[in-house]
Formats: structure tokens, C-alpha cells, sequence
């Protein structure tokens, strides 16, 4: 079958180095918080609530409801799963590749929660009866995931897909000297290390080193191989608040924050392709003698790290009978993305023995993004001193972020701040939670909802159940722990794109798609000291 190239190649983000999408600002903006135990063990519904450190994040005015100040730190640890296969492209359900159904995890440390408020009290019975004062570090993101998937594949390969892709560009061009100034960094990289070559004293179409050429011009997979698709993820974000909050009569309760934000994530993505038989894929040499295919591995990194500032307020009203009201906005946060990327790619044959390897430089790019306006709303009831329920709504379009920079980046900005408001709209997360007191100790639950973001995902939720226990001395220490279960919305992904196609235009052999699915446990516990 001849390959032939989709006729609409993504030229823009051929045209730089680096290619934000509108999704990076989603990476950058989204919440899914995390707190000390309680908070979390009761679904982080605490915007009427408060007087917990994890609370403050989502409503200012939890500080001054403790009438006491407090010290806690919260490690914790998660455990990441995902399991990856194939779909199946064919309406008998036939998988032509990554037929395996492939399970990976990871398990990583982290402190979720460290803080302390320090609580003044002006000895009046009514009007200001306190003042808090305190500092903040709660975790409002993790990114844990590790996926594997393997399997055969005896129609399509990687290395064909970017053969196709790299039709048009000179091979001059992808070896020059300055080729990372001006050519797609995976073309060059593929180029160099082997993964393509020109082809029939042609210089700017190219064969896959896993592909036969025919005399009749046809280019297919010359054997069965074996691929294997493989990504980790790391980093998280966490939210630093400097907080005021104030007492009113016991009836009224005041905050303010000034967050600080920083995020970390890093991405490894690999791709591999083996022989399983060498001999499939002879490769004719200009002294007449042969080599054959053996194996290749394509990797690209990326990491960024933002740094952020906003400023938040808010208020819980008590107005009796059990019946808390809690409210918060929170104003745009202006972030400065620092963002590093790097390819690499190795190319082995047999017969001789050879093996090519090449990596580009590591790009830097540094731009901001203004995350969007949040709001909350809350209603809780308390029963005397035996227990609590509680209810979150909270509201973030997402339409409404915009990436910035200066130069000559402005124009395709543009472009991504369109995308925008074309992918993303609301996003509303609703949040429950439950307490029961048993002398000194506490049973905790919680649930929570998120939509997406995504205006063609309008009705898909992730979901999040949590399970705590709590203890409280009659002194000054306590102790809270906490599980929660995180469920995300399953993944369809494709490692590379179609690339052969029949006349009329219609895919004749699809490529891999691969549906992941992911689910992690998170474990805290906090230890506490009121003074």
C-alpha cells in the first residue's frame, strides 16, 4: 500500500520549537486539592466550616473560627495505577496492535499540608474578638501516572509515521547546522539518528528504517514488530497563603489570602519498535551488501515550573440553629511558566552491527498564564457537638485563561487564546463531606464531583471518595488520618497518525490508539498541636 501524507500537516507548531497548546493552560490552572486529613477525609467541603489549616485554601475565613492557634503537618503518600490497551479499530472487535492489556503503578511521598496561625484575642465579648494571623502551605494538585503498553504490530510503525511527516523538508535542511532554528525537532532528531533516510536520489521524501521499498513505489512494514509505548509523570502544585482572618462577635467571620502558587511537572515520554524477526527487514547498501532493522527508542522530556500570585477573600456566617454559610472569591492568579523539552532517539541494525543515536539541544521558553476568577459557596449544619454536614459548589471558567508574552510570540498567542475559548468553558465542583464525634475520636467521610472543563466532555465527571478517622486529646495534640480514591475519566491516545490512506481519502490501516485508564489512592496523616 502506498503511504500517502494527510493533506493538513500541523505547520504552526512545525514552524517552533516549542508548541503550547491551550491544554498547558489547564495543566497550570486546574485544581484538585488536597489539605491536611480532615479536610480531605471529609471531601474537602469546608467552605462554611473551618477552623482547619486545610480549609484556608478554599475559604480565607476558616482561620478565625478556631479560637485557638495550631501547628500541623500532613505527610503523605499516593499510589498511582493505570492500565493501557489497544482499541480495537474494526466493528468484530479485532486488535491489530497492542493487544496486551498492560497494568503499571508508582508510588510516590509528598507533604500535602504544613502550617501555622497564631490566634490574638481582644479580650471583647462582642464585635472583633479575634484575629488570626497565620502561613500556609496546602497541595491543590498532584500529576503521579505511569503508563506501559506493548504489543505487535504487522501494518504501521512509528518510524513510518514520521517518514510521512517529514515529506517536503530537504535533507540538508533537517542536518544543518542551525536545523533546530527552523525544522520540527523530532524530524531533525529522527533524521539524524537514523530513524528515516531519504530514498531513490530523492532529498526531501523519506522511508522509515523499519520499512521495504518496492519497485512498483509502494513502502510497507516489512515484518511483524514490537512496540512499546511508555510514560511517567511527576510534580505537583502547592498554593502558599499568608491569611488574615477575623472574629466578629462569634457570628461573622472574615478572611483574606495572599497565595503564592508553584508547580512542577516533568513528562518522559518513550516510544520503542523491535524486529521480532531481523531478516524481515533487509536494507540494500550502495556496495551491494545488506543490513537489517533491529530496534529503535524515541524519548521526549518536558518539564515546566510556574510561579504565581493571587489574592483570595472570604466569609462564614453563623446565623444559629447549627447553620453555617460559607462564601469565597478568589481573583485571577498571573503565573510566569518556565517551560525545558528535549528529544532523543537511537536506531540499531544487524549485519552489520551499527547503531545511530542523536538528541537536540534542550529548549527554554518563558511566558505567563492567567489562570481564571474562582468562587465558592457553602452550607453546613452542625448537631450540637456530634456531628457535621456539609456541601461545596465551586465555579472556574476556564474559557476565560489567556496565555501572554511579548516579541514575536504575541501572534501565536493568539491563536492559543482562541483555542481557548473555543475548547474550554465551566467547570463546577461539588464537594460533600460528614463528621461524627465519639468522645475523642471522629469518624469522616466524603465525595466529590468535578466536570470537565472541556466544552465537547460537557456531562463527564471525575470522582473522588474519602474515608478519616480522627483523634483529639484534652490537651494540646491531635491526629487525623485520611484515605481518598481518585477516579479520572478514561484516555484515548494515539503515539503517532495516520499516515497511509486510501484514493478516495479514507484511512486504509489504522494506527494504534490506546485506552488508558487511571485511578489513584492517596494516604495522609496529620499531626497537630493547638496552643
Amino acid at each position: 500500500m502506498r503511504k500517502t501524507a494527510i493533506t493538513f500537516l500541523l505547520t504552526l507548531a512545525a514552524a517552533v520549537s516549542y508548541a503550547q497548546t491551550a491544554y498547558d493552560g489547564l495543566l497550570f490552572s486546574e485544581n484538585n486539592y488536597e489539605g491536611t486529613a480532615r479536610s480531605v477525609a471529609m471531601g474537602n467541603a469546608f467552605t462554611a466550616l473551618g477552623g482547619d489549616l486545610g480549609s484556608i485554601t478554599i475559604n480565607p475565613a476558616g482561620s478565625a473560627v478556631a479560637g485557638y492557634s495550631q501547628f500541623t503537618i500532613t505527610p503523605g503518600l499516593t499510589f498511582s495505577a493505570s492500565t493501557a490497551q489497544g482499541v480495537s479499530p474494526y466493528t468484530d472487535g479485532s486488535l491489530p496492535y497492542f493487544e496486551r492489556k498492560m497494568r503499571s503503578s508508582m508510588t510516590s511521598f509528598s507533604i500535602p499540608n504544613m502550617g501555622l496561625t497564631i490566634n490574638w484575642d481582644t479580650n471583647r465579648t462582642s464585635g472583633l474578638k479575634n484575629l488570626t494571623f497565620g502561613f500556609v502551605a496546602n497541595k491543590t494538585a498532584g500529576f503521579d501516572q505511569d503508563v506501559y503498553a506493548n504489543g505487535t504490530n504487522g501494518t504501521t510503525t512509528f518510524m513510518g509515521a514520521m517518514a510521512v511527516e517529514a515529506t517536503g523538508y530537504l535533507a540538508s535542511d533537517l542536518n544543518a547546522s542551525d536545523a533546530y532554528d527552523f525544522c520540527p525537532w523530532n524530524l531533525v532528531m529522527g533524521y539524524r539518528s537514523g530513524m528515516i533516510s531519504t530514498f531513490g536520489g530523492m532529498d526531501d521524501e523519506y522511508v522509515g528504517a523499519s520499512e521495504l521499498i518496492f519497485d512498483n513505489g509502494d513502502i510497507v512494514l516489512g515484518g511483524e514488530i514490537d512496540q512499546t509505548y511508555g510514560r511517567r509523570v511527576t510534580g505537583g502544585k502547592h498554593d502558599y497563603i499568608f491569611n488574615v482572618g477575623a472574629n466578629i462577635s462569634d457570628f461573622l467571620y472574615l478572611g483574606a489570602n495572599v497565595g503564592l502558587t508553584s508547580l512542577d511537572y516533568a513528562y518522559d515520554e518513550y516510544f520503542k519498535e523491535a524486529a521480532i524477526d531481523p531478516s524481515d527487514f533487509e536494507i540494500a547498501l550502495d556496495n551491494g551488501k545488506s543490513m537489517y532493522f533491529n530496534q529503535m527508542k524515541y524519548r521526549y522530556y518536558y518539564d515546566a515550573e510556574t510561579s504565581g500570585a493571587y489574592a483570595k477573600f472570604g466569609a462564614i456566617l453563623t446565623p444559629g440553629f447549627g447553620l453555617r454559610i460559607g462564601a469565597a472569591v478568589q481573583t485571577p492568579s498571573v503565573n510566569t511558566v518556565i517551560e525545558r523539552w528535549q528529544y532523543s532517539g537511537s536506531t540499531e541494525f544487524s549485519s552489520p552491527s551499527e547503531k545511530n543515536y542523536s538528541t537536540s539541544p534542550e529548549g527554554e521558553f518563558t511566558y505567563t498564564v492567567v489562570s481564571p476568577f474562582r468562587a465558592n459557596l457553602g452550607l453546613a449544619y452542625t448537631f450540637l457537638n456530634f456531628a457535621i454536614l456539609s456541601a461545596d459548589y465551586e465555579f472556574c471558567d476556564f474559557g476565560q485563561m489567556q496565555f501572554r508574552t511579548k516579541g514575536s510570540d504575541r501572534d501565536w498567542f493568539e491563536q492559543i487564546n482562541e483555542d481557548i475559548k473555543e475548547v474550554f468553558g465551566p467547570q463546577h465542583m461539588f464537594r460533600f463531606g460528614a463528621e461524627i464525634k465519639l468522645g475523642a475520636l471522629a469518624v469522616r467521610g466524603g465525595y466529590g464531583m468535578t466536570s470537565s472543563p472541556e466544552k465537547h466532555f460537557e456531562g463527564h465527571y471525575r470522582s473522588n471518595v474519602s474515608f478519616g478517622l480522627g483523634y483529639s486529646s484534652k490537651k494540646s495534640f491531635f491526629a487525623d488520618f485520611a484515605i481518598r480514591r481518585n477516579s479520572y475519566s478514561n484516555e484515548y491516545y494515539m503515539p503517532y497518525s495516520d499516515y497511509i490512506f486510501n484514493e478516495d481519502g479514507s484511512i486504509a490501516e489504522p494506527v494504534p490508539e490506546l485506552l488508558i485508564t487511571r485511578s489513584d489512592w492517596k494516604a495522609l496523616l496529620t499531626l497537630g498541636w493547638r496552643f
